[in-house]
């Protein structure tokens, strides 16, 4: 989702002398507040591109409880507070605030409630303990599971492809899911790099393709720490990625049997992780 807004466009000429175009309008990513509300008490409040805000939910469940199928979602709907009878929070505009109502099933685990405003670059932001132990339920890959080089270097700009609004504003991330063919099931973006991974992971989780043990989890900028965790709570085989890893998330994907590429251009890659389950190597 994009919206206009009027933009004042300068540029220096050969001779150094600035020139001031008119001010004409320019697309801009979208940005806006959007409540998680688990059996009724508001536990997060995410900003985010609005647009896939179940399937965001959905994801961002997938590594802060212990949510692995989707029939352990009981009600999943979503509305604005000026529409929800039982809500009457507004945001500063006078406007109604973006909602997710969620009721979880019995067996699962419940999410910690974030304490603020989780922003679009926070993943464990406001987060008390970094617990890891529960991430891992699945193998780290289907058995035999292996991908070409060539597959790997080619995702990011198929990826690009697909990024339409990125195209209009320039200033979307984006995640997608791919097969070890080169097959893209599903791009979603957000100006929250995080968002947009727990969108296609809220996409696999609704349509019952959890665990991801053999999908690429395919993002447009780095991977940290967080980029993992949300990776190994989904159970996908790997991350290739266009920027390079931090030391840390090495580590966790190491640590965790996943397949990492990073610095992913067309003709290169470097692979910190998981070269077991690249062909030819």
């Amino acid at each position: 989702m994009s919206t206009r807004r009027r933009v004042i466009r300068l540029a220096f000429a050969d001779d150094g002398t600035l020139r001031e175009s008119d001010g004409r309008g320019d697309d801009l990513s979208a940005e806006a507040p959007l409540n998680l509300v688990v059996d009724g008490t508001v536990i997060a409040t995410l900003m985010r591109t609005p647009g896939h805000d179940v399937e965001l939910a959905a994801g961002w469940l997938v590594v802060e409880s212990s949510l692995h199928r989707p029939d352990q979602l009981l009600q999943l709907r979503q509305c604005r507070t000026e529409d929800d009878l039982d809500a009457r929070a507004e945001d500063a505009g006078g406007r109604g605030v973006d909602q997710v109502h969620l009721t979880l099933a019995p067996d699962v685990t419940p999410p910690q409630p974030r304490a603020w405003v989780t922003g679009t670059s926070c993943g464990v932001c406001s987060a008390d303990v970094l617990d890891l132990a529960p991430l891992r339920w699945a193998p780290a890959s289907t058995s035999g599971w292996r991908v070409s080089p060539e597959v790997l270097q080619e995702l990011p700009d198929r990826v690009r492809t697909q990024q339409k609004t990125f195209q209009r504003t320039g200033s979307l991330h984006a995640a997608a899911l791919a097969t070890n063919r080169g097959e893209l099931l599903v791009v979603r973006e957000d100006v929250g790099r995080h968002n947009a991974v727990d969108k296609v992971h809220g996409w696999a989780l609704l349509d019952s393709r959890l665990p991801a043990t053999d999908l690429l989890l395919v993002v447009s900028g780095r991977v940290s720490f967080e980029i993992v965790q949300k990776a190994v709570a989904s159970a996908v085989a790997g991350i290739v990625a266009v920027s390079a890893p931090s030391d840390l998330a090495v580590d966790l994907a190491r640590e965790h049997g996943l397949l990492l590429a990073g610095m992913v251009r067309p003709g290169r890659l470097n692979l910190y992780s998981g070269e077991d389950r690249v062909v030819g190597l």
